[in-house]
């Protein structure tokens, strides 16, 4: 499947699904409309891998002129409440999801959306997840974009959503002590 098959499917399983809106702030990027993905017909949704490679759950991205927006929806997850971050490198591989490497973060920021100095761009809000391992979230992206400009997700070696074993605390820098990455799926990467 090709990049842009890819990134098409992403806005169209986007656009059937709700978001909410978090916190952030992001870079303008003056040309963000013309970074809107394609719209085409379904897609499947992409898997979130356990460290034993067992899916965890589903993802679904759509972008809109607004920025991007993430969907996630948990199966068979430690119950608990997870960070879940966006991370610089389109690689997931485990057990401890290293290859992501650190939090995406295009604008140079502090970690979390409680920091002064914060947020990354890639700092989501924490993933509850109920006692049978199910949850289900939307997270917004503002001045984010699929590819082009500076906020890209597909930029030359992808972004990764890594899901932690901890709630992210909002404030401390680099990773909000958000604890070892329980889960991770590769957002987008490069063709």
């Amino acid at each position: 499947m090709t990049r842009s098959t890819v990134l098409a499917a992403f806005a169209a399983c986007g656009a059937l699904l709700g978001a909410c809106s978090r916190e952030a702030e992001a870079p303008a990027d003056d040309n963000l409309a013309a970074n809107v993905a394609e719209v085409s017909p379904a897609v499947p949704e992409i898997s979130i891998a356990g460290a034993d490679g067992a899916s965890l759950g589903t993802i679904a991205v759509s972008q809109g002129a607004a920025g991007v927006t993430i969907t996630l929806a948990a199966t068979g997850m430690p119950a608990g409440v997870h960070g879940v971050h966006l991370h610089e490198k389109g690689l997931c591989e485990g057990p401890k999801f290293e290859s992501a490497g650190g939090h995406w973060n295009p604008a140079g920021k502090k970690h979390g959306r409680d920091n002064p100095q914060g947020a990354h761009m890639g700092d989501l809000a924490n993933l509850d997840v109920s006692a049978s391992g199910t949850a289900s979230a939307s997270f917004s992206i503002p001045g984010a974009a699929m590819r082009g400009g500076s906020a890209a997700l597909a930029d030359a070696d992808g972004t990764a959503i890594v899901v932690h074993a901890k709630a992210d605390d909002y404030k401390t820098d680099p990773s909000g002590a958000s604890g070892d990455r329980i889960a991770c799926a590769v957002v987008a990467a490069p063709e």
